[in-house]
């Protein structure tokens, strides 16, 4: 009995340890010396946009907002415009910051796709609803815990392609 125990525990455990870890955000080195690194990521919320926007640094895209994803750029010391692409413009969608070299920043992508609503009945009831997205600065403390629990999807330099302002 043991070892038909064995045999059916050991084998699920194992690939429920692999599908716990695989795909979810790994903390990357420091940024490369002498550059800034701005980090993007978004819950997984159930009543939240499942859409995935551009999200940009001077208005240059550097990736896409992903439910429940993150990933983060490595940028030079500068001044950038954050910001993410929304059918709503409303007040406080945009963040500006000064990046010193080493430092480094989360940017939390937030949706609010009950914004703009009409058409009859509102969800579920034949009407509409357009995103509207917004782009809020967390503390390291709050923003790491949820990024090591998110889907990595890449990381990388932007350099020449990002205007300064």
């Amino acid at each position: 009995m043991v070892r038909s125990l064995l045999r059916w525990v050991l084998p699920a455990g194992a690939a429920l340890l692999l599908f716990a870890t695989v795909g979810h955000a790994q903390r990357p080195p420091t940024p490369t010396t002498g550059m800034a690194r701005v980090w993007f990521y978004r819950d997984m919320a159930p009543y939240s946009s499942l859409a995935t926007p551009f999200v940009r640094l001077n208005g240059v895209v550097a990736g896409v907002s992903q439910p429940g994803g993150a990933s983060y750029r490595d940028v030079p010391p500068g001044h950038y415009h954050i910001s993410v692409d929304s059918y709503g413009v409303d007040f406080g969608q945009t963040k500006d910051v000064d990046l010193a070299p080493g430092a480094e920043i989360y940017a939390k992508v937030v949706s609010n796709d009950n914004w703009i609503v009409g058409g009859g009945g509102g969800r579920g009831g034949g009407g509409y609803h357009r995103d509207t997205f917004y782009v809020w600065l967390y503390p390291a403390e709050a923003a790491r815990p949820v990024i090591a629990q998110s889907w990595f999807y890449g990381g990388g330099t932007l350099t020449a392609q990002v205007p300064p302002q």
